[in-house]
């Protein structure tokens, strides 16, 4: 089936779907980790690239293609890598487009694991990195280098809710001879297309939306030029950081409900952005989708919907809220985000706990910081859960 020109919600049930001679309804598990081939000619064909088919899982396997063509269509890129998780997907990004002597400019407020992995490993090799706030694209004007290989952004930001102009930056990138890849994890396809606004490569941790269910980890790449995608999958290929099949088949079912989860789980999160605003114990609430988000009228521009995820910091400090995530009953204490249960967590100590305390404080990650990521629950119970939360 040709979905090229069809319509989100169609993509996301019949894209990248495979044609099973058997006549599965759905892209079937080839849980297999090599192909037998007709004859000695067939398998010599393969491996030389005169010849379509599959090898060895490594290499590619239908199901995990199934998902790459997939969301590759949904990103309106060329196509797609899937990786065994997020952290593979950015460790192949950094490995195919950087080389000693690189210099890369990124966001202060990159999920901390992303910043750590560049910081602690790739600063071994002869790789640097500046990390400023590219909310305001002066600063990444400013930050580039000769040496700039590499503009890596995330937006919005995990846990700031920092909104990057893509367009700006896709400018300001190939102006100095670097690409731009965006980390679209937060937004999903369905809400931003970074490709579509200038980006050479979007990345997503699909453990978070894309899978939907907190029981996957995985990653995917999706590259705008044909030359690109070749230099992230010969990476991932020589690496061996590949997807397994079954991780693939269970993203993909997951993918499907990508649109009904998120219209669920965007409408609760505005109102309980909010409604949390309003609250005399908090200190402040960053959601995009609230007229005193910085940059509110940027995320209107570049997205088609505000997401499910809300930082905020009740006046109290750290100490206020380590009371309410130990309050809380229906919201579940825990990192990762994006799926269909609410998810509240402290990046401070948790997920951002690798980055010194002053390097958080410059992007913004305060000590007092909660992150909040909505579910598909009832609006009535997750505000009653923070209501009673913050009375005590």
């Amino acid at each position: 089936m040709n979905t090229k020109n069809a319509g989100f919600h169609t993509k996301l049930v019949h894209a990248g779907a495979m044609h099973d001679p058997l006549g599965s309804a759905v892209t079937p598990i080839y849980q297999t980790s090599t192909f037998a081939f007709h004859n000695a000619q067939e398998g010599a064909d393969r491996f030389a690239g005169k010849a379509d088919g599959y090898i060895y899982t490594r290499l590619g396997n239908p199901t995990i293609r199934s998902l790459e063509h997939c969301v590759a269509e949904l990103e309106e890129g060329c196509d797609g890598v899937a990786t065994s998780s997020g952290m593979g997907a950015v460790n192949t990004v950094y490995m195919a487009l950087l080389q000693q002597g690189s210099h890369v400019v990124s966001t202060a407020s990159v999920y901390g694991p992303s910043r750590g992995l560049m910081e602690v490993h790739f600063s071994r090799f002869g790789v640097s990195a500046t990390y400023v706030d590219t909310s305001d694209v002066r600063n990444v004007e400013t930050a580039v280098r000769p040496e700039t290989r590499l503009v890596y952004v995330e937006t919005p930001s995990n846990p700031c809710m920092q909104v990057t102009d893509i367009e700006a930056a896709a400018r300001i990138a190939h102006a100095h001879g670097a690409f731009l890849v965006v980390d679209n994890t937060f937004a999903s396809p369905y809400l931003q297309k970074p490709l579509v606004l200038g980006a050479d490569v979007v990345l997503h941790s699909v453990t978070k939306f894309i899978n939907g269910h907190a029981d996957v980890v995985g990653g995917v790449l999706v590259a705008k030029e044909e030359s690109m995608l070749q230099r992230l999958r010969s990476v991932m290929i020589a690496t061996g950081c590949n997807m397994d099949p079954h991780q693939a088949f269970l993203v993909h079912r997951g993918l499907k409900t990508l649109a009904l989860r998120l219209d669920r789980a965007q409408v609760s999160a505005q109102r309980i952005a909010a409604w949390l605003e309003e609250r005399p114990e908090v200190a402040w609430v960053r959601y995009v989708g609230l007229p005193s988000h910085p940059q509110h009228e940027l995320a209107k521009k570049q997205m088609r919907g505000f997401g499910a995820m809300i930082s905020f910091e009740l006046k109290g400090g750290l100490d206020a809220g380590r009371r309410l995530m130990d309050r809380v009953r229906l919201a579940t204490l825990a990192v990762s985000l994006g799926g269909v249960e609410t998810l509240i967590e402290h990046p401070a100590s948790m997920t951002h706990a690798g980055i010194s305390r002053d390097e958080r404080e410059k992007a913004g990650i305060t000590d007092g910081l909660v992150r909040y990521s909505v579910g598909i629950e009832d609006i009535e119970d997750l505000i009653e859960d923070l209501e009673r939360a913050l009375q005590g």
